[in-house]
């Protein structure tokens, strides 16, 4: 399993009802996409939940890697790369990821950027994300929970999808979901 997410800044006066209308437009044509856990269709709004920046952040959870792979190289990635540019995506080699059969629900997401510090017992850290994650998927509210590495710059993803808004706090990133395609 891998993990994938790009995200685009918008300027502080962007109208992010276009950002809704394209999520709801074009949304649906990743369900059933092949090898796709799921995608969540992101979007925060400046001031809203503490965050600072609108964005337009896609979240995605690969069953394999070629689903990645058909997607970047696919239509839809050249028409958010004709709409946006071509972003820097984020990916991670997953962990742990707990995944609950009403995903449908989500309607927040919520994600948690960290280093790994030098000399960290790689093994230790991995269980204990895999035992926050497992702890964390019992939570009221929350539908899923992945744990993710990247070893390329040794940072860690925490990423969560909620039923109600999870609460806001430094250093993690709150969404809302636009849309959810399972595959």
């Amino acid at each position: 399993m891998m993990a994938m997410q790009y995200s685009f800044t918008l300027p502080a006066d962007y109208d992010m009802d276009i950002i809704d209308r394209r999520i709801r437009d074009r949304g649906p044509a990743m369900d059933g996409f092949p090898h796709l856990g799921f995608k969540a269709f992101l979007s925060a709004r400046r001031g809203e939940f503490g965050s600072r920046e609108n964005l337009y952040a896609p979240f995605y959870l690969w069953d394999r890697r070629e689903g990645a792979g058909d997607f970047i190289c696919g239509p839809g990635f050249a028409a958010l790369e004709q709409t946006f540019g071509r972003p820097r995506i984020r990916c991670w080699i997953v962990w742990q990821a707990h995944v609950l059969p009403d995903l449908a629900e989500a309607r927040f997401a919520q994600s948690e950027l960290l280093s790994i510090a030098p000399r960290t017992s790689l093994p230790d850290l991995r269980q204990q994300e895999m035992d926050l994650a497992e702890q964390e998927a019992g939570g009221k509210h929350v539908l899923a929970r992945i744990a993710a590495f990247d070893p390329h710059d040794w940072t860690m993803v925490r990423f969560g999808l909620y039923a109600e808004a999870p609460p806001a706090s430094d250093g993690k990133q709150v969404y809302r979901v636009g849309h959810l395609s399972r595959g």
